[in-house]
């Protein structure tokens, strides 16, 4: 497991886990169908900044623009080598812990939690 399926499963708590799992086949009422029919899942959409703001010391750390907040925040390690790592889970290689590098990382973050069924707001994307 990534940093980043920390990230995602202590800020998305059981719904993730429900995401996660396989879909749920069911039987045809068809006699002769042997294979079952798979019905997909509905995953819930998480507020991701409902589900932070309602975390213990969330009014104490500024989690809306720095990584190094968000990770202490959700209690994932947010030492150099564990940031290094979830950059380059996202695509920047070349990750050397600058500000420039850590914005880029908190956007893309929040831009995953988007793409993986969060729900957050555009000022976060941008």
């Amino acid at each position: 497991m990534g940093i980043f399926s920390s990230i995602k499963d202590a800020i998305f708590g059981k719904q993730a886990k429900a995401q996660d799992a396989p879909p749920v086949e069911t039987k045809t009422g068809n006699a002769w169908a042997d294979a079952p029919v798979t019905q997909p899942k509905a995953a819930p959409v998480v507020d991701v900044e409902n589900s932070l703001d309602s975390m213990p010391g969330a009014d104490r750390l500024n989690w809306r623009t720095s990584i190094v907040d968000l990770m202490k925040l959700i209690g994932v390690d947010s030492s150099y080598e564990n940031r290094k790592a979830l950059a380059h889970e996202l695509g920047r290689p070349d990750y050397s812990g600058s500000a420039e590098d850590n914005v880029w990382l908190h956007k893309r973050t929040m831009r995953e939690l988007s793409a993986n069924g969060g729900k957050v707001p555009a000022e976060f994307l941008d």
